[in-house]
Formats: structure tokens, sequence, C-alpha cells
């Protein structure tokens, strides 16, 4: 009984490891046959299609082909996502900058007497934060 199921896992481990394998070669690599008449031997043979792909089909002095993938494997290693990372942390600083310089002009308007955000900006255009309530004067 025990020797029937060791049998069992035996024959599918082979089995198994020698579907993968084939899948897993590059189709110009096999030898003998076409790698999808290879595919076809292990489905209809399981245990003499494995053996002979191991003896015959696979590919010999070759280490086993990685497969190559066109996107970055990491976000660190993706040239427009540092690149927008970049942009975005450009940005904050500057809106940081920015609000700063906001704060001390209405810091000093205020310690100037006058009420803030009703003169010009530093650039004097003008375009100074205030706040249209629709009440006439």
């Amino acid at each position: 009984m025990l020797f029937r199921v060791v049998l069992a896992v035996a024959v599918l481990v082979i089995f198994v490891y020698g579907l993968v394998d084939v899948i897993r070669t590059d189709g110009r690599l096999t030898r003998g046959i076409s790698k999808p008449a290879w595919i076809v031997v292990m489905i209809v043979l399981p245990v003499l299609g494995a053996i002979l792909w191991l003896l015959i089909g696979r590919p010999r002095d070759s280490a086993p082909v990685r497969q190559t993938y066109s996107h970055p494997s990491a976000p660190d290693d993706d040239p427009d996502f540092l690149r927008n990372l970049e942009m975005r942390r450009r940005n904050q600083t500057e809106a940081a900058r920015l609000k700063k310089l906001k704060d001390d002009l209405e810091a000093k308007a205020k310690a100037d007497g006058g009420p803030a955000g009703t003169g010009q900006d530093s650039a004097g255009t003008g375009d100074a934060d205030t706040h249209d309530t629709g009440d006439i004067k």
C-alpha cells in the first residue's frame, strides 16, 4: 500500500517537473521536436514523456532561461516614477515657501497697523488675498 502511494507521488512529481520545465524553456532551444509537440508528448505519455524530455529535448549546457520584463521591478527603478516624485517634492517645497511668504506678509501688514490682506502682494500685481463678501460700501 505504501509503495503504491510513493510510486504515485513520484510519477506526479516527475510529470509536473517535466511539464513545467517544457513550458518555461524557450521554444528555440528545444531539441528533437517543437515545444508544442513536447507539451503534447508530456500530456499523452506523462512519465515516458518527462524522461524523454530530460534525456532528449531539454537544452544542454545552458542556464535556465530567465524571463526579462520590460517594466522596472520596483518603483525606485522606474525613471518616470522618480521624475514625478521629484516634481511633486519641488511643488510641495514651493507651496510651503509661498505659504510662508504669505504668512510673513500678513504678519507684517498686521504689525504696520493695517488690516491683513488689503494691500498689494510682494510682486505688486494687486492680487492680494481678499474676500468679496458682496457688501456694498
